[in-house]
């Protein structure tokens, strides 16, 4: 591994939907006992692994029990805490490439099923009619009922021009629909950019990558080469989060140098950091790739929209422009992972995944298990909400937010707005493309910026909060 590959090992901001997408970085971390080994509790699992070994009723390696034990310890602390085997841990190597082999579908769970949070643009999964929404119930023969969403990308994926049946439930279809695609090389483009209604610029990034910052730094100077827009919108809707270099390199597109952009605290010392509008946080050594963006990205009206599916280093660039009023934030409450994460290898082939601090907008907030509030409020379709995700206050262990809770009456302005059970019957939410026609959330930003009423859907008691 090259010096370089090594120095981008660090910080994750993962969130639960990675699924097919797993955005992540990779580090070479050596970690040092800092405390005496507890001898009797060692002792104690040592007996219960001579006791496996000798009496269970099919024969048991010791790397299986091990293995076990290592993943066990891990998933006890809290969601994103882990245990990469030799497979997962090559998996995650070549997924931060922004290149893997797979359908091309982020990744949830719901009622025990594997959901899809996003089929992405120009892949099998979006070709073969895959939408945001379907339950997968079934790949090929094997039931995903329970399935852990590491088990299920392990089925999912496979080698390039096999086929794979998957079976779906799809709301509005009475019976499971049967969807069947032959798996490809994925190549993720993270950003993309585009002009809307004449003069205003839209930006989508569906993860952070290595390359993100620098990737939207060229679609901001081919956005130039069009025009000067007159506004911006930042689409961040269901992009799971990913390499924290590449939340600050973006944040720092539209923050003054040198600015405070997210901060992180936890136990050790090397866990305790701040991260600044600086090449030598967001760029680690190579050249400065925000040197050449025109004057405009840093001062012309912004919208950056979320939702559900936003997550972690989404909430990072989404928090910073928010603190900092650079941007209006409009959309669905965020998911709410405040955490990061290491890499820590125990081997040539295996590592851990550890959660070792929180982070914290540059204002001190941690959002963690709570999101970011958007500013202004906006369901996902007029008729409703389309994207109901777990949040990671819904997860199993999580990590408290590490601040004095909010009272449950100041929780009840916070929370996203959903439709009233009387509406149960009423036109159900449609499907749509991020950035295409249909997408309502992006025709109430446009309205925002030309000073046009924003229509916020079907949301009762609604509380908007337009920071000027």
């Amino acid at each position: 591994m090259s010096s370089r590959k090594l120095r981008t090992i660090g910080l994750l901001c993962t969130g639960l939907v990675a699924g097919l997408l797993l955005s992540i970085g990779i580090s070479a971390v050596a970690q040092r006992a800092s405390t005496p080994l507890p001898l009797d509790e060692l002792r104690q699992f040592s007996n219960v692994f001579a006791a496996i070994k000798e009496n269970y009723v099919e024969e048991v390696t010791d790397d299986k029990l091990i293995s076990g034990a290592i993943s066990g310890m891990l998933t006890d602390l809290d969601p994103h805490s882990a245990y990469l085997d030799a497979e997962a841990f090559k998996e995650m190597r070549t997924s931060t490439q922004g290149q893997f082999g797979g359908l091309g579908i982020e990744i949830g769970s719901e009622d025990g099923f594997v959901k899809v949070i996003s089929p992405i643009e120009d892949t099998p999964a979006e070709r073969a009619g895959m939408q945001a929404g379907d339950l997968i119930i079934k790949v090929d023969d094997t039931s995903t009922k329970g399935m852990s969403l590491t088990d299920a990308v392990k089925l999912m994926r496979g080698p390039v021009k096999t086929p794979v049946t998957l079976t779906v439930v799809r709301q509005g279809q009475d019976k499971p629909v049967v969807v069947d695609l032959v798996r490809d090389i994925i190549k993720v483009r993270s950003v993309r950019s585009k002009t809307v209604d004449d003069d205003i610029g839209y930006v989508r990034i569906s993860q952070f990558q290595e390359r993100t910052g620098s990737d939207l730094a060229k679609h901001l100077s081919q956005l130039d080469d069009k025009g000067v827009p007159k506004a911006l919108i930042l689409d961040l809707r269901n992009d799971p989060g990913g390499l924290l270099t590449g939340a600050i390199g973006v944040s720092a597109a539209f923050l003054p140098a040198d600015k405070l952009v997210v901060s992180t605290d936890g136990r050790a010392a090397d866990a305790r950091r701040k991260y600044l509008a600086n090449p030598v946080d967001y760029a680690r050594g190579e050249a400065d790739y925000l040197a050449g963006l025109p004057d405009w990205v840093k001062t012309v009206p912004m919208v950056v929209l979320v939702n559900a599916g936003s997550a972690s280093a989404s909430e990072i660039v989404a928090g910073a422009l928010q603190d900092y009023k650079r941007a209006t934030i409009m959309g669905n409450q965020t998911f709410g992972k405040g955490s990061v994460q290491v890499i820590l290898p125990i081997s040539h082939e295996t590592a851990i995944k550890l959660t070792t601090s929180r982070y914290y907008t540059p204002n001190g907030r941690s959002i963690q298990a709570e999101g970011i509030e958007p500013d202004i409020i906006v369901t996902d379709t007029p008729v409703g909400n389309l994207f109901s995700v777990m949040r990671e206050a819904d997860l199993n262990k999580h990590l408290e937010n590490g601040q004095a809770k909010k009272s449950k009456e100041d929780q009840s302005d916070t929370q996203t707005p959903e439709a009233s059970s009387e509406d149960a019957n009423k036109e159900q939410p449609k499907p749509f493309r991020f950035g295409e026609d249909g997408d309502f959330q992006l025709q109430q930003a446009i309205n925002f910026l030309r000073g046009k009423p924003v229509d916020n859907g079907p949301v009762d008691n609604l509380k908007t909060a337009q920071k000027k």
